[in-house]
């Protein structure tokens, strides 16, 4: 027999290249439907894993109140839906939710490091917590890199969402410790194989809450050994968050979920000191639509109170501005290295002031990485920071 001339080999192995491609990508078609189904499966009887049973907060902060293994994980993983417990900004018990994914690759000896994700505003609702969305792993930015790494993920949904509690929206000690002890209910997990070594990952409100996680976790949660931080997009500076968006639609949306929130935490705040009566009478309403799904509504309803949503600035009218002032990061910093990203068409988080605070913790002996992305905004800073943001977790964290 002869062989075959060489534009025939060639032509047989680019068909059986495209044969072998095509037969992978039909294999994670697969995986994805199979998830979906899950997902779908999973839905009737979902609202009885969040009602929390009796002394559901009585027990040290991170160990597990409820666990459910998932059957829609995402391709090549495991994944269970968590209940945990935490503490609050007062120091008194309290209960969060959440899901676990780990990769179907063995773990090391040492055991996983987790990564703990701190998620961006979703709203405040029971509804809007990620971990209650058909698909609970959606918003988890950079998850699929994360497990081909070997990591684990956890996602918490923060006090007040998915479970009963008070509304914790941009209380900076509440989301930290929440993210903290999702990193420790992770370890309570036998099977997630999860190490004491973890990885602070969030974007916006998330990126307040794994800052906070940061400044507190040498004292609130000694036992783990934080790698790296990295937050794209935080709300790290509430003043100037606030001040930028007083008389805009932003403002008065993230107003609704923090304002409302600070009134039930703080004993001394009170919506009658700051918000107008209209707005005192549309905010509850807002507070049940979530971010994402009902962001129009939420502007047809919030367009109307522009410019008579506060009764004054919030940022010079106490107890709001010693409040904001205290919510915002960078008052302690930390040894773990810190990668922050900043999208420059943000017009949400102002690129300046994310500059001005990545400044201000280098100028404290920190070591910060400052990354730019010029044609990023708000909703797509995370997503396009990954591979800047991953090159740096492989060189500062990876193992």
């Amino acid at each position: 027999m002869r062989p075959s001339p060489p534009r025939a080999r060639r032509l047989s192995f680019a068909a059986a290249f495209v044969a072998a491609t095509l037969a992978v990508l039909g294999g994670v078609v697969a995986a994805e439907q199979v998830r979906f189904v899950g997902d779908a499966l999973e839905r009737p009887g979902l609202d009885a894993f969040y009602a929390q049973p009796a002394g559901a907060s009585e027990g040290a902060p991170g160990s597990i109140v409820k666990i459910d293994a998932l059957m829609g994980a995402p391709f090549a993983s495991r994944a269970w839906r968590i209940m945990y417990r935490t503490t609050d900004v007062h120091g008194d018990p309290a209960v969060a939710t959440g899901v676990l994914v780990v990769p179907l690759t063995p773990a090391p000896p040492r055991g996983r490091t987790v990564v703990s994700w701190g998620h961006p505003t979703t709203g405040a609702a029971r509804g809007c917590a990620p971990s209650y969305g058909f698909d609970p792993f959606l918003g988890i930015e950079g998850l699929r890199s994360l497990l081909d790494r070997g990591y684990a993920v956890v996602a918490t949904d923060y006090v007040g969402m998915g479970t009963a509690g008070t509304d914790s929206y941009l209380v900076g000690v509440t989301g930290g410790n929440a993210v903290l002890d999702a990193a420790r209910a992770a370890g309570a997990v036998a099977d997630a194989r999860a190490s004491d070594r973890v990885v602070l990952w969030g974007h916006s409100q998330g990126g307040q809450a794994v800052l906070f996680a940061a400044q507190r976790a040498a004292d609130y949660a000694p036992e783990l050994s934080v790698l790296a931080v990295a937050a794209a997009a935080p709300a790290a500076d509430l003043p100037g968050l606030m001040s930028a968006h007083l008389d805009d639609i932003s403002g008065v949306t993230i107003g609704a979920y923090a304002f409302t929130a600070y009134a039930e935490v703080y004993p001394a705040a009170s919506l009658d000191d700051i918000l107008t009566p209209r707005a005192q009478a549309v905010v509850p309403r807002m507070n049940e639509l979530c971010l994402l799904s009902h962001l129009r509504e939420l502007h047809r309803i919030g367009a109307p109170l522009v410019g008579d949503f506060t009764t004054s600035d919030p940022t010079s009218t106490e107890p709001w501005a010693t409040l904001l002032a205290e919510n915002s990061a960078g008052e302690t910093t930390f040894a773990a290295p810190l990668f922050l990203a900043q999208g420059l068409r943000d017009e949400l988080v102002v690129p300046a002031d994310t500059a001005q605070f990545a400044d201000a913790e280098a100028s404290r002996g920190m070591d910060v990485t400052y990354h730019e992305i010029p044609f990023a905004d708000h909703g797509t800073v995370a997503y396009l920071a990954l591979p800047a943001m991953l090159r740096w977790l492989d060189r500062v964290a990876f193992g």
